[in-house]
This record gives structure tokens, C-alpha cells and sequence, in this order.
């Protein structure tokens, strides 16, 4: 995987380049101090991955990331926990709270590895099987309306039934191919071709008004354009 590292502390990056030399299936090409010199890499290279610092001058590591339009994965290192939860909802693969070790380290990326190989596998099933209770339902993808985050559980609302599954949103999004869902609100994904109309700040699914965030509409429109 391709890798790029992006912390205003040098002695940080000095320490993400050692434990990425160790670990077979990353590439760390570059370190940045600056991120807005990163920002300007990134629109010219394409990364797999970003090692992203969130206390930085100027512009923090989650501004950082909601600028860019289009995300690689992303690994948040940071000195501090308070924004754990915002990162997750930013479907960040880890959380790694320095000083963190090679072990912590390598956990990190090997979730950022399997995630990697998900989304890049060739697919070869249209539906999965979500934990209800003590039951595994079969649920088809074209099936699936959109998704709604209820505290620690995922509803999937269908076109026949809703599916309450005690799953986290990262997760259930991990488990939906991306060329066919699309996340639009820190609660709700939805399926991009079940959409009726999108308006600037919700879109219609059947008799659904879903609110859309900001942040996630030029990744919407996108969606909707291809």
C-alpha cells in the first residue's frame, strides 16, 4: 500500500517511517510537516493510505481529511482522545494515540490491509449476511434502501423489512461495496441508485426525506454523476 505520513512533529515522522520500514505491505513515499504541502501532494499522487496527525497549526487533521475530495484511508495519530468518536465517524480504519508502539502500530495497518484488499477484491457475492439477535439474516444488496445509525446498533432498511443489526457504522459501511453505496450523513448511507431527487440538504428515497451533510454532498453528486 502506498503511504503517506503528515504530522507537525519531525521526531513523529521519524517514528512512523521506522515502524512502516518494518512492515512488508506498506510504502511510506513521503513524511510532510506542512500539511498544506501534503494537500498539494495528494492532488497529484494517488495514496492508499495517510497517517494523519489531528492537533496541527493552521488546519486540523479532521479539516484536513474533509477537504479532500477524494479519501484514501486513514490512520489518526494523535496525543490526544477527544476526538476519537468524530474520527470514526469519519470512517477513519484507526485511532493510534502516541506514543504508540511497533505492535499498536502494525494492528493499525493491518486493518488498513484487509480493508484495502475488501474494497479492491473483485466482487463476487450481491448480498451479506447481518447478525440479528441470535440469527444471521441474508440480506441483498439491491434489496437495501439505506443504512441508519441507532446508538450502537445499524438499521437496514429495505424494501420489504428494516434489519437491526449490533454493528458499528464503520463496519456496516465496510461491508457494502462503495460503488453502490454512499455515505451522506454521519447517520445514514444510502443506496446510490434508490435515490428519487437530491436537494442541497436531503435527499428523497420512496416516502425517506434524508438529511445530507455538507461534508459529504460534493461526494454525493459525484456519486450521482457516474
Amino acid at each position: 500500500m502506498k503511504a503517506i505520513a503528515i504530522d507537525d512533529e519531525p521526531i513523529a515522522l521519524t517514528i512512523i517511517q521506522s515502524h512502516a520500514s518494518k512492515v512488508p505491505f506498506i510504502n511510506l513515499v513521503a513524511t510532510f510537516t506542512d500539511a498544506f504541502e501534503a494537500m498539494e501532494y495528494l492532488q497529484k499522487e494517488n495514496v492508499d493510505l495517510l497517517f494523519l496527525d489531528i492537533k496541527m497549526p493552521d488546519i486540523s487533521g479532521i479539516e484536513f481529511l474533509n477537504s479532500l475530495r477524494k479519501k484514501p484511508l486513514v490512520i489518526f495519530t494523535t496525543a490526544y482522545t477527544e476526538h476519537a468518536v468524530t474520527s470514526f465517524e469519519l470512517d477513519a480504519v484507526d485511532y493510534l494515540l502516541k506514543p504508540f508502539s511497533l505492535a499498536r502500530f502494525l494492528k493499525g495497518c493491518n486493518k488498513a490491509f484487509e480493508l484495502y484488499n475488501y474494497r479492491n477484491g473483485p466482487e463476487t457475492e450481491d448480498f451479506i449476511y447481518l447478525k440479528t439477535g441470535y440469527e444471521q439474516v441474508k440480506v441483498m444488496y439491491d434489496d437495501i434502501l439505506y443504512l441508519e445509525a441507532t446508538g450502537n446498533y445499524v438499521t437496514f432498511v429495505t424494501k420489504e423489512k428494516n434489519v437491526l443489526s449490533r454493528i458499528t457504522f464503520a463496519e456496516a459501511a465496510n461491508l457494502l461495496p462503495h460503488d453502490k453505496f454512499t455515505r451522506i450523513h454521519r447517520s445514514f448511507i444510502v443506496s446510490t441508485n434508490k435515490i428519487d431527487k437530491l436537494e442541497r440538504n436531503q435527499v428523497t428515497i420512496g416516502k425517506a426525506l434524508l438529511p445530507v451533510s455538507e461534508a459529504y454532498y460534493d461526494q454525493l453528486s459525484a456519486a450521482l454523476k457516474k
